[in-house]
């Protein structure tokens, strides 16, 4: 790639991803490009040659990336990109604002984002996959966002116009979130901590949360998250028709099904994404022979595979 852009941020040739995922795996992207402002990415996106793809980049924790890497130019939003701001009942954060801080500072102001709290990753990518849990989901709550097209243009999109379903949106190719704005529900900000940790000791006790994973693995065959209430069902639960296919604690290489919750992919040290990915797709044939269902990926796969070498 030549003739990019000049930028105020930062722009890596040949970047490696692993450092920047949760599961610690993943080649380089052609290049990598961390933002100053919003203004920067916008005269960046407008100037890039139409030709070249972009991949928008969160904390990385909700992503394989394959070992042959990504050809396009990623963009990661750090500092400039994660402020939280209050104002009556709407809350409005950066896309970088990770998602348990942006729970906190609305319990603070007294305002119930509670369910973000024990969701891993950033806004941006919260809303882009509608995050959710406990029953309730990004969708529920989103006012706007804030995006940054591929032609450099700055828009406001209403929540409807990305047309929510479950995990997923239909944010238009190549638009970059930069801001998001929610409308809250009123609560009491000492309830609300008490909830957000009596959220996070129920996470702890069922997820493997001390290791390398990506949060849920595959989206549930029901359609819908968790409730987290007694009355809750499990049949069409991803970790159940894993757990009736045999494949707890499964292993490749050094990928692993955990042993604690079954849908959750672990990185038990020195897995490849071929490792991952591969026992993912084990476990989906295991699922689909066993039940009939076809288990779809939650966790985003992207970039190329390792390329073939001649002995």
């Amino acid at each position: 790639m030549n003739d990019l852009p000049n930028v105020r941020g930062v722009l890596t040739p040949n970047r490696p991803l692993a450092d920047l995922t949760w599961l610690r795996v993943g080649g380089p992207a052609d290049y990598l490009f961390q933002p100053a402002d919003a203004q920067d990415l916008a005269d960046f996106l407008r100037d890039l040659p139409a030709e070249i793809d972009v991949f928008p980049m969160g904390v990385g924790s909700n992503l394989i990336v394959r070992s042959g890497g990504i050809r396009a130019v990623v963009i990661r939003l750090g500092r400039g990109f994660n402020s939280i701001l209050t104002d009556g009942d709407l809350v409005t954060a950066g896309a970088a604002a990770l998602d348990a801080h942006v729970a906190r500072r609305a319990a603070e102001a007294g305002l119930d984002l509670t369910f973000l709290r024990t969701i891993p990753g950033a806004i941006g990518g919260a809303v882009r996959m509608n995050a959710g849990c406990y029953g309730a989901y990004v969708a529920d709550v989103l006012q706007n966002v804030t995006v940054i097209t591929r032609q450099g243009e700055i828009k406001t999109l209403a929540a409807q116009e990305l047309e929510f379903g479950y995990r997923g949106s239909k944010l238009a190719d190549g638009y970059v979130i930069v801001e998001a704005t929610f409308k809250a529900p009123l609560g009491e900000p000492d309830q609300l901590a008490a909830k957000m940790v009596e959220q996070l000791a129920t996470r702890d006790k069922t997820q493997p949360t001390k290791e390398r994973t990506a949060g849920s693995t595959f989206r549930n065959p029901a359609g819908f998250s968790s409730t987290g209430r007694a009355d809750d069902v499990h049949d069409l639960k991803a970790w159940k028709v894993i757990d009736d296919a045999g494949m707890r604690g499964a292993t490749l290489g050094s990928a692993q099904m955990s042993p604690k919750h079954s849908n959750f992919l672990i990185n038990t040290g020195g897995a490849t994404s071929e490792d991952l990915e591969g026992l993912g797709e084990l476990v989906r044939k295991k699922v689909f022979q066993t039940s009939g269902l076809t288990l779809e990926w939650e966790v985003l796969r992207v970039g190329e595979p390792a390329p073939h070498t001649n002995d």
